[in-house]
């Protein structure tokens, strides 16, 4: 009553007046946690009429999540490696760079010679992970064993370019095997 009398009196905006309100509602604050976290065996065993349910169940929940959130955490997932793509999925991919090319030296080639050199790397981590086994794609992992073994670990456009003709040249060797063994990837 007296912080509603005080605002009437135009006393509003003084500094006795905030700290006033602000008194007032960390004590009303404080009375309503203690009223929830004092219950007693008696207490809670007994219902309360003019206690309502929505905070007891909002209570039961939020322990029922924190108890689920720490068996969670008690033990840590390890983060699952990305298995390798199926060497269809891989083949598609390479194959759509059939019919792209590039003019080593005008520039226009440190994009389709990098997604060709990657589409073969993924092709090659595919066969050598397929139920098949890698006895199975004998041929194209060899090709492509060579090439990498030329590429070595340089991944410079200049260097690619050096090597068009190789690259270029495993692409379509393995284009012509994978169409000789249709059920690899259909």
């Amino acid at each position: 009553m007296f912080v509603r009398t005080a605002a009437r009196d135009g006393i509003r905006g003084s500094t006795a007046a905030r700290g006033l309100r602000a008194t007032a509602v960390a004590m009303l604050a404080a009375a309503a946690l203690a009223s929830c976290t004092q219950d007693t065996p008696q207490d809670a065993a007994s219902p309360r009429p003019s206690a309502p349910a929505a905070p007891v169940d909002n209570a039961d929940q939020a322990e029922q999540a924190a108890s689920e959130a720490s068996e969670a955490t008690e033990e840590p997932a390890l983060p699952a490696e990305p298995a390798p793509e199926a060497v269809r999925d891989a083949f598609a991919t390479l194959q759509a760079t059939l019919n792209d090319t590039c003019t080593p030296g005008a520039g226009d080639c440190a994009y389709f010679l990098g997604r060709v050199t990657r589409e073969l790397t993924e092709l090659d981590e595919a066969m050598r992970a397929d139920p098949k086994g890698p006895g199975h794609f004998k041929q194209p992992l060899a090709d492509m064993k060579a090439l990498f073994a030329k590429l070595g670990t340089d991944r410079s456009t200049p260097h690619l370019e050096k090597h068009f003709t190789a690259i270029v040249g495993t692409r379509d060797g393995i284009n012509t095997w994978m169409q000789d063994h249709p059920d690899d990837y259909r």
